[in-house]
């Protein structure tokens, strides 16, 4: 599969991890529930009897839990220890965000509104903002980050291919 970044194949794995499981107890819990509601119907005549003290139960609605939430931890961790260190020869854009627009300054002092990166060299992109909060978002590449004033944030990521990329602010700016 050839992607357009380093980190699609990680954000979607962790996407797709965690759909499956809300899906399965989606399933799990209205089969279950349709169930007793089926049993316990009082047209049939049946009644739910208390059950007090049984510690295999809850032991069970504790940890399987716990489980499925280490599982999502997991995905997520190696997905921000991924973008948390860029590699040493990454090579350096600014972005200056402002009310509506972007301005990228390379190493070499030239200013654009559009980035351009070479492909397969990974970009550490320094976010800085001039007025209020505004998020970095290139959706074709799986990346959103903060440019918040007075706070240095970055991003890093490796362009796999040729193309032209959307990046916008997920904020309201």
């Amino acid at each position: 599969m050839f992607t357009t970044s380093n980190y699609i194949e990680t954000v979607d794995n962790a996407f797709i991890f965690i759909v499956v499981i809300s899906a399965l107890l989606l399933i799990a819990i209205t089969t279950i529930m349709l169930y007793f509601v089926y049993k316990y119907n009082r047209k049939k005549g049946a009644k739910a009897q208390n059950i007090h003290g049984n510690t295999s139960l809850e032991i069970a609605w504790t940890v399987i839990p716990v489980i499925l939430v280490l599982g999502m931890f997991y995905f997520g961790w190696v997905g921000y220890e991924q973008l948390s260190n860029p590699p040493a020869d990454s090579m350096v854009v600014q972005a200056q965000a402002q009310m509506w627009k972007w301005t990228f300054i390379y190493d070499n002092g030239v200013k654009s509104d559009t980035m351009y990166v070479p492909i397969g060299k990974p970009v550490r992109v320094n976010l800085n903002s001039q007025d209020v909060d505004h998020a970095f978002y290139v959706p074709a590449f799986r990346l959103k980050r903060d440019a918040i004033p007075n706070k240095k944030n970055f991003v890093w990521f490796s362009a796999q291919k040729l193309g032209k990329f959307d990046i916008a602010c997920a904020e309201y700016c």
